[in-house]
């Protein structure tokens, strides 16, 4: 009876119930506030209706806060995050192939790739805890033998994930970091080769050198090359890399989410670059070369150009440019004190100036000249001039003033065969500036046969810094100089000087027309691209700038007139004799252009044989020859004693 009224419900003034165990709770509370001396009163307070309704929509809130991204990570951006977890996934390795190497025309390797090992940064990998990093470049720096703070600003310099630290490992320092290199997160190496010419002097300005790829390079050509990679900066390596150049293959690795290696897969293979096979006889080469050096140190000039071409095809099968340069110095263990002096050496190795030199021709004109004035009927290959050693030309608005145009020497009366043999200054001052009563050329049509025959422009030869060359027109000397164009001009262009200015290439592709029958053909240093194994991918074909300008039977008039230059028959003053005893006959045309070196002299040969059917033009050129001498001339017989009896 007394449970039961005991366990009833009580009622407040507030009509609130209160349950039994409630007041017993109240009263321990109580008891032990007093127990631990605790004054202060603190009673429950139940929540307010309000102040759960807030927390029940601030709930809601968060929900479908976390439903939207949940609807956006999974639905709308679905393919971007799966794309980043493969990334995450999968990793990309690339495998190293082999560039092409280059052959000689009879098979002989002129370049080879040696191997090389890299040690390279993948900046995201470093460890994000600084004193770890610290650690870690701190003793990278002692194996590779560099200042740490050197390193560390090598690494935070760039903006490129993937950086060159150390290239070319010694032996030692590549085993102590193939040992360790697991040790070092985002280090790794890699293996690369480096070019090495064989006889590089020799070839230096054919075959160019390869260089370290720079950051834009790496942008423009993404996915073909590493920052590892070089690429050719001169010569063949640089105008056929996209023939020469590697490309690598693909291994796909799947990690799982701790890292570990699951699977790896070829995605790709690697391919060696192509190879070039060269129209290049080596022989002739070095024979050339060795017969320059002995009359450079003969004459002491400095510097000296011989190049030869096949007339029938275009293909350059010698050139050599003196001073020449080892291009393995660029290789990445050279001598850096030994290559800096190479680079500002006062001679200029580097510059090759059988296709970038400029000169004046001199007499080597002549043979173009007269086929002009043949094609044009300006003159019959019979008529006789009288060279009494000069011309002279009165002032046009003053007689008492007279002005003359020397010649090397009195040569009588003479025709066209006998003026190129001899190389009349006389004749050619008549027949291009025109003189008494024989017409000249004049300046126009000079300069559109000397373009025929492919002077003054680029010939366009597969090799880089090709030139145009200039040769000098009335509007130019009124746009330029501020002068008119005076007869004087017309009769120095008619024998090479002046303001006339064309490269070696351009003179050898010129007489091979002359050689040929009419038909300049586009020089061409590369016969034909191989594999590796040396089998034939494709043949690079002679392409022909121009053909049929000139009447072939006027071009065989000059030709004779190139020949009687070698035996003097008809003409006693011929300036080629002393080749006469090489074992074939050869036409030539000689050339002596004055220079701003009062008593120097470029000293000019161009050769073809044999004379029937020529399979040979070889032009030399020595620059700033003291006195007049016949330097050129004795090379070319040097040479071509040799070519013709091997």
């Amino acid at each position: 009876m007394f449970g039961s009224r005991f366990l009833r419900k009580f009622k407040t003034k507030r009509n609130i119930d209160i349950e039994p165990q409630e007041i017993f709770l109240d009263r321990l509370a109580k008891e032990k506030e007093e127990e631990f001396g605790i004054s202060e009163k603190k009673f429950e307070v139940p929540l307010h209706s309000r102040a759960l309704k807030r927390v029940f929509i601030l709930s809601l809130v968060i929900f479908f806060v976390l439903l939207v991204k949940t609807f956006q990570f999974q639905v709308l951006e679905n393919e971007r995050f799966l794309s980043l977890a493969d990334q995450n996934k999968f990793i990309f390795h690339s495998i190293k192939a082999e560039r092409g190497v280059i052959y000689a025309q009879e098979g002989e390797q002129l370049v080879f790739n040696q191997p090389s090992f890299d040690l390279v940064l993948d900046k995201s990998k470093l460890p994000a805890d600084d004193s770890r990093k610290i650690e870690i470049l701190k003793e990278i720096a002692k194996i590779i033998n560099i200042n740490p703070n050197n390193l560390e600003e090598k690494i935070n310099e760039g903006n490129e994930q993937k950086i060159l630290i150390a290239e070319n490992l010694d032996h030692q320092t590549l085993i102590i970091l193939e040992t360790k290199i697991n040790s070092f997160p985002g280090f790794q190496i890699e293996r690369n080769s480096i070019r090495h010419y064989k006889d590089g002097p020799t070839f230096s300005h054919l075959l160019g050198y390869i260089g370290k790829i720079n950051a834009e390079e790496l942008k423009e050509n993404p996915g073909i090359y590493s920052i590892t990679d070089l690429i050719g900066r001169d010569g063949l390596e640089k105008s056929y890399e996209q023939v020469l150049r590697k490309n690598p293959g693909k291994t796909r690795i799947e990690r799982d989410v701790y890292g570990n290696i699951l699977s790896e897969e070829i995605v790709s293979l690697p391919q060696s670059g192509k190879s070039l096979v060269l129209w290049l006889d080596i022989e002739l080469q070095k024979k050339i070369e060795q017969e320059l050096k002995e009359i450079l140190e003969k004459t002491g000039a400095k510097k000296a150009v011989g190049i030869a071409l096949n007339p029938k095809t275009g293909g350059l099968i010698a050139m050599v440019s003196l001073p020449n340069y080892d291009n393995n110095l660029f290789n990445k263990e050279s001598d850096q004190q030994v290559l800096a002096a190479l680079l500002t050496n006062p001679q200029e190795p580097l510059f090759n100036r059988v296709i970038s030199g400029l000169y004046p021709t001199g007499s080597t004109i002549k043979p173009l000249i007269a086929t002009a004035a043949l094609e044009e009927n300006l003159i019959s290959p019979t008529k006789k001039i009288y060279c009494q050693g000069e011309i002279t030309i009165p002032h046009k608005y003053n007689p008492d003033i007279i002005y003359h145009y020397k010649d090397w020497r009195t040569h009588g009366w003479i025709a066209l065969e006998e003026a190129i043999a001899e190389s009349c200054d006389v004749y050619f001052y008549t027949i291009g500036g025109g003189y008494g009563d024989q017409e000249g050329l004049g300046p126009s049509r000079i300069k559109k046969y000397l373009e025929f025959f492919g002077w003054g422009n680029k010939t366009q030869i597969d090799l880089p810094g090709e030139v145009n060359g200039f040769i000098p027109s009335p509007d130019w000397k009124k746009e330029i100089k501020k002068e008119p164009w005076w007869d004087g001009d017309t009769y120095n262009l008619s024998i090479g000087q002046g303001d006339i200015k064309v490269t070696p290439l351009q003179v050898v592709t010129a007489f091979g027309a002359i050689a040929n029958g009419g038909t300049v053909f586009q020089p061409k240093v590369v016969k034909a691209i191989s594999d590796k194994e040396k089998n034939l991918i494709s043949e690079i074909k002679p392409e022909i700038i121009r053909e049929n300008f000139i009447d072939p039977e006027e071009l065989q008039i000059v030709r004779e007139g190139m020949r009687m230059s070698v035996t003097g028959e008809n003409s006693p003053f011929a300036t080629a004799v002393s080749l006469n005893s090489l074992p074939v006959a050869v036409a030539v045309k000689t050339g002596t252009a004055e220079t701003p070196r009062s008593n120097y002299y470029h000293n000019w040969v161009t050769v073809f044989g044999p004379y029937e059917d020529p399979e040979i033009v070889l032009t030399i050129m020595v620059e700033n020859v003291k006195n007049v001498q016949s330097a050129a001339l004795s090379v070319a017989k040097g040479v071509l004693r040799w070519y013709f009896n091997r």
